[in-house]
C-alpha cells in the first residue's frame, strides 16, 4: 500500500496551478494541501505545511524559485523538490541541480511528463522506506541516469498555431532590445502564459534566445529575442 505523499504547488499562474491539480488527481497516491503564488506565501505553507514534495516554478512575482531551495531545505528538511518551469538559462539549471532538485520539468507540460516525474519521484522516495543499509539497486535507482541517456528530442508541442506562431515571430523580430512575454501578450491579444510557451518553443528550435535583464528595482525580466540568420 502506497503514501499518499502530500504536496505544495508553488506557481504563480493560477490556471497553470489548476491544471497540476487536476493531473494530480488523475495519478491517484498523492493529495495537493496548499496552493502558493507567491514566494512569500510560499515560505508560510512552507514552513506550516511541511510537505512530502514541493512542486516549484521559477518565475514568482516578488523572487526567483530558485531562491526558495535553500530556505526549503532549512525550513522543511524532509520536503523534496520538482522545478516545473519554462526558465532555461544554465545558470537557473544549475541552481536547482545543486540545490538537490529530484527533478528539472520545462513547460509547456504534459500529463505525460508530469506522471512519469511523479511516479520516478515515488519509487525514488519508497527506497527510503526502510531502516538500515540500502540494497545497491536501491542506491543506484536514485541516481539512475538511464532515461536521461535514452531521451529523444521532445516532439512539437500541440497547439502551436502557425499564425499565432508568424504574429510572434514579426514582434520579435522588430524588437531590437528584446520583448518579454507579458508584452508581446498584449500586443497580439493573448495571455502571457499562452505568449510564453510559444516563445520558449522558439527558444528550444533555437530560433531565439532569452535573457533576464536585472531592473532597478521589482523581479528580473526574461526577455526574448529572434536569432537573425
Amino acid at each position: 500500500m502506497h503514501e499518499t505523499i502530500e504536496v505544495l504547488i508553488i506557481e504563480d499562474d493560477q490556471r497553470i496551478a489548476d491544471i497540476h491539480r487536476r493531473f494530480i488527481d488523475k495519478i491517484g497516491g498523492f493529495t495537493v494541501v496548499g496552493s502558493a503564488n507567491t514566494g512569500a506565501e510560499a515560505k508560510d505553507w512552507i514552513e506550516a505545511l511541511q510537505p512530502d514534495l514541493v512542486l516549484l516554478d521559477v518565475y514568482l512575482p516578488d523572487m526567483l524559485g530558485t531562491e526558495l531551495i535553500s530556505y526549503i531545505h532549512e525550513h522543511s528538511g524532509d520536503s523534496d523538490i520538482i522545478v516545473i518551469t519554462a526558465a532555461a538559462e544554465a545558470e537557473i539549471v544549475k541552481k536547482a541541480f545543486r540545490g538537490g532538485v529530484a527533478d528539472y520539468i520545462l513547460k509547456p507540460l504534459t500529463l505525460d511528463r508530469f506522471r512519469e516525474s511523479l511516479l520516478s519521484y515515488r519509487v525514488k522516495r519508497e527506497a527510503f522506506a526502510g531502516e538500515g543499509k540500502l540494497p545497491e539497486g536501491s542506491i543506484r535507482l536514485l541516481w539512475n541516469k538511464a532515461d536521461a541517456a535514452s531521451a529523444e528530442p521532445a516532439a512539437t508541442p500541440k497547439g502551436i498555431d502557425p499564425i499565432t506562431m508568424e504574429k510572434i515571430t514579426g514582434f520579435l523580430d522588430t524588437a531590437e532590445e528584446g520583448m518579454t512575454a507579458e508584452k508581446i501578450g498584449r500586443e497580439i491579444g493573448v495571455s502571457r502564459s499562452t505568449a510564453r510557451r510559444y516563445l520558449e518553443y522558439l527558444v528550444t528550435e533555437k530560433k531565439a534566445g532569452a535573457e533576464l535583464i536585472y531592473g532597478m528595482i521589482g523581479r528580473p525580466e526574461r526577455r526574448y529575442f529572434l536569432k537573425k540568420p
